[in-house]
């Protein structure tokens, strides 16, 4: 064991993935030990540190080239003992000179103060924040003026960000390509349009309003001129996700969905206001499109400020299903609760975008107009991989009998679905086409009636939600 070549056991290290098992490999002779401490670039730390400075020096002395470290305290109590404080940012600035990714979740005493240490980390390109409620926007300005190489950027439930000066420092800089910022209540869409000449360099945005302070930032007038007069150049966007946003003509993002020309995917949940003209003319420019995934809010959603709202139709269907020749991933849902929304996308649209595009995934959530028809549709869908149908209440036992037929499907979901029983599944008994059958809370579906359907089954009742 002392005498194997190094790249050898690089080799085997490389090998071992769980941090239990590289850990007990380390101790069976001294050579693996030295190797591991020298090759070990990753560490998750959280509730074990104790004390925290004084395990975290220890740990960064043992591992010098540590280049990415998450910290997480999900699940602490005060029993648990300290938390790690603006210190240990300061040691993982000291210690780790490669450190170039870091994530803290659930740090709930680390400060502005902690994030200015990490200013002097120049290799820093990855920051990852995740409900950490004393950081202000001010310790995120201090970061981001020290590390000039910062690419990713996620802050998630970071409360206590308002002011949003690092965004403008950031579009100065042009190194921006991952950023993330779901219910940072003080930031909205508008504040976006700071990113300025940065938007040609992102890849991927995630934007999440907190739903129940959806309308707490409200456009100023200031803001929608710079939207309207500020070219938005998004070349580069490949993904784009955008949830409980308020997307209104002429003003913050709806600018940005019709210039994504090499856009992959796109996820819109809950964003009020989107119109047939804006999908209308993401198809036409993103025809690289591969995934979309639309989950439309009801007409209770809308703001009372929003006259006449108008619902998306075929016409953006039928736009993605002509421009969009690799769209191979759909996912269609309306927003459930007392209020369900009705669809306005017909039978015909969707047929159109099974017929047009080389779909592998679908997945349709309350869309009513869905019935048998459709899934005789699908028997045309040769690419069809994986289907999924939650609360499609017009499809029956005839439409299920027709799953037989479809040539590459291979995992079938049904979730709430009233109209079918076991008798639809019985063209699959025995055939074991599928390598997964998963039904939930369908209550003419018995786990008995599944067997030998699928390779493996995944049954459960609970039939709560009906009543």
């Amino acid at each position: 064991m002392e005498g194997l070549p190094d790249p050898l056991v690089w080799e085997i290290l490389n090998r071992i993935k769980r941090t239990a098992d590289r850990n007990s490999v380390s101790l069976s002779c001294k050579h693996f030990h030295n190797l591991d401490n020298e090759q070990r670039q990753f560490l998750r730390v959280g509730c074990g540190l104790d004390p925290p400075n004084e395990a975290l020096t220890s740990l960064c002395n043992r591992f010098p080239n540590l280049t990415r470290v998450e910290i997480t305290y999900s699940g602490w109590m005060s029993k648990l003992g300290k938390q790690l404080d603006n210190q240990g940012l300061f040691i993982l600035s000291n210690y780790c000179p490669s450190l170039s990714d870091l994530a803290l979740s659930y740090c709930t005493v680390i400060t502005d103060e902690g994030l200015s240490y990490l200013s002097s980390c120049s290799k820093l390109s990855a920051l990852k924040l995740n409900f950490t409620p004393r950081i202000t926007g001010c310790g995120i300005l201090s970061l981001v003026v020290g590390c000039k190489n910062l690419t990713i950027l996620h802050l998630i439930r970071c409360l206590n960000v308002s002011s949003v000066e690092w965004l403008e420092y950031l579009g100065k800089l042009e190194t921006l390509e991952d950023l993330t910022i779901k219910n940072c209540r003080a930031i909205g869409e508008g504040d976006l349009i700071k990113l300025g000449q940065s938007w040609r360099k992102i890849k991927r945005l995630q934007f999440e309003v907190d739903a129940n302070y959806r309308y707490m930032k409200v456009y100023d007038r200031l803001a929608v001129d710079r939207w309207q007069k500020q070219c938005v150049p998004c070349e580069n966007m490949l993904e784009l996700s955008l949830v409980n946003c308020i997307i209104s003509a002429g003003r913050g993002l709806a600018c940005v969905l019709g210039k994504c020309k090499n856009l992959e995917k796109i996820h819109l949940d809950m964003c009020v206001g989107v119109r047939d003209c804006d999908i209308v003319s993401l198809a036409r420019k993103s025809k690289n499109l591969r995934s979309i995934s639309l989950r439309i809010p009801s007409d209770f959603s809308f703001p009372v400020y929003l006259n006449n709202p108008l619902r998306l139709s075929d016409e953006s269907l039928k736009a993605l299903a002509q421009n969009c020749p690799m769209l191979e991933s759909i996912k269609i849902s309306f927003s459930d609760g007392e209020f369900p929304s009705f669809s306005s996308f017909t039978l015909c649209g969707i047929v159109s975008l099974i017929q047009k595009c080389p779909v592998k995934e679908l997945s349709l959530d309350q869309v009513y107009s869905f019935n048998d028809i459709g899934m005789q549709a699908l028997c045309l869908a040769q690419y069809l991989e994986k289907l999924e149908l939650v609360r499609c209440q017009e499809i029956t036992d005839e439409g299920l009998h027709l799953v037989s037929q479809f040539s590459r499907l291979r995992i079938l979901r049904l979730f709430k679905c009233l109209g079918v029983t076991n008798d639809g599944l019985k063209p699959l008994l025995g055939s074991y086409k599928l390598e997964l059958l998963a039904v939930e809370d369908c209550p003419q579906i018995s786990e008995r009636g599944m067997v030998g359907a699928a390779r493996s089954i995944s049954f459960r009742q609970d039939l709560s939600w009906m009543f």
